[in-house]
């Protein structure tokens, strides 16, 4: 049977406007096209999961809007386990309306929305599920204290879980969150994170480590087109990136995590594991949208990157 990983986090409706270029403040401009598609990084990464033959559980929240159906027939249609997707009523569902240039570089607003009501009762409620996954995965468009509640259940329950702190904020309670098995954020979130500069690999490296020092068991630095740093107690690896033309870039972090936890969950070894979910994240920014550029298992396969 396929190993199982759990996904606490967050789903949105991605709206996204292709631009020739972003607007000024004040300014109006024709954009040549409009998609709709399904995100949220929680969803996100739950889906290249699924894609590549993991078993997904999802624990989240939608609204009683119109795209709460979708949301969950987006997740059903995957083959996520949907048991502990709750609604809320009176509340919209998350939405990120996405804006992408011409170089396939984006800005993103998100409204939480329903994501704002994952509570601490909802891990209690799903406790039998998240017992037996492999892996938790987990990120920051929820209440920090459900983030924080997740990571001491799993620890005194023995499960490995892997925090992507992503939006990342200041006021994040280091303490609460020093149990993870795996911290995996990009230089901004690192350097809010430790408080320090991260400027370059080596002040990345020495952020990294401070927050092992906190008691992190490993660190994985996301640095988009330039690959990853994996730090751990004892060395620092660099993870090369996969050179590709970028078409979209959204959504890519969300490949690489979603990936990573999918091959390492597998039975990969870490840095292994990194490698090949850098080559996945690759392969999804040379395709438009979020999930929808996401990979199946075979066609990953196909492409030839999944033999890294």
């Amino acid at each position: 049977m396929p190993h199982k990983i759990a996904v606490v986090g967050s789903n949105m409706m991605d709206l996204v406007t292709y631009v020739t270029r972003m607007p000024a403040p004040g300014e109006t401009l024709e954009a040549p096209s409009f998609e709709m598609g399904h995100g949220g990084k929680g969803a996100n990464q739950a889906v290249a999961a699924a894609r590549l033959g993991s078993r997904i559980v999802m624990v989240s929240k939608v609204g009683d809007d119109a795209f709460a159906d979708a949301t969950i027939a987006n997740f059903q249609a995957n083959g996520i386990d949907t048991a502990h997707v709750g609604r809320v009523p009176g509340v919209s569902s998350g939405v990120a309306p996405i804006f992408v240039d011409a170089s396939g570089e984006n800005s993103i607003l998100i409204v939480t929305g329903a994501n704002a009501h994952l509570s601490p009762a909802d891990i209690d409620a799903a406790a039998t599920e998240l017992g037996d996954c492999d892996l938790i995965l987990m990120q920051m468009e929820i209440p920090a204290e459900t983030v924080y509640h997740t990571i001491a259940w799993a620890n005194a329950n023995g499960v490995k879980t892997l925090l992507n702190p992503a939006p990342a904020a200041s006021n994040l309670d280091m303490s609460r969150i020093a149990a993870v098995s795996f911290l995996a954020p990009n230089e901004t979130e690192l350097a809010i994170l430790s408080g320090l500069p991260v400027g370059d690999e080596r002040e990345a490296e020495v952020a990294a480590r401070s927050l092992i020092a906190k008691g992190v068991g490993t660190v994985i630095v996301t640095m988009g087109s330039r690959g990853a740093l994996l730090v751990e107690a004892q060395a620092t690896r660099r993870v090369e990136p996969v050179k590709v033309t970028p078409v979209d870039t959204t959504g890519a972090g969300d490949a690489f995590i979603g990936a990573f936890a999918h091959f390492h969950a597998a039975g990969k070894p870490v840095f292994d594991a990194l490698e090949t979910a850098a080559a996945y994240a690759a392969d999804s920014v040379t395709k438009r949208g979020t999930q929808k550029s996401y990979a199946r298992a075979d066609e990953f396969e196909r492409s030839g990157a999944g033999s890294r």
